[in-house]
C-alpha cells in the first residue's frame, strides 16, 4: 500500500471537487455541507433535520422543544411549575 502525503486536494478545473471513486476514509475531523448514508457511533454538535428509520430503542435527547399542538390529555408531561394546589381551571394561568 502507498501513502500519499498532502496539504489540499483539488479537482481538476476550478471551482470542483475532487472525485473518489472508491470512497475515503477520514481520521480526525471531516466538515460537510451535506450527508447521504448511514452514521454510527456518537453524533455531537449541532444537527438539523428529520429523524427517519429508527430502529431499536433509540434515545434522542434534545434541548428545547416548541410544539404548535400535541395529542393527548397531557396527564405524562412532568417539570411544569403548577402548585399541587391547582386544578384544571388555574392552567391558564400558567
Amino acid at each position: 500500500m502507498s501513502s500519499l502525503r498532502v496539504t489540499s486536494l483539488r479537482g481538476r478545473t476550478a471551482g470542483s471537487s475532487p472525485t473518489l471513486p472508491d470512497g475515503v476514509v477520514i481520521t480526525g475531523v471531516a466538515t460537510a455541507t451535506s450527508f447521504s448514508g448511514n452514521v454510527t457511533g456518537n453524533v455531537t454538535g449541532n444537527v438539523t433535520g428529520n429523524a427517519t428509520g429508527l430502529t431499536g430503542t433509540p434515545n434522542l435527547n434534545v434541548g428545547v422543544v416548541t410544539a404548535t399542538s400535541f395529542e393527548g390529555n397531557g396527564s405524562g408531561l412532568t417539570g411544569l411549575n403548577i402548585p399541587t394546589s391547582s386544578d384544571w381551571r388555574d392552567s391558564s394561568l400558567f
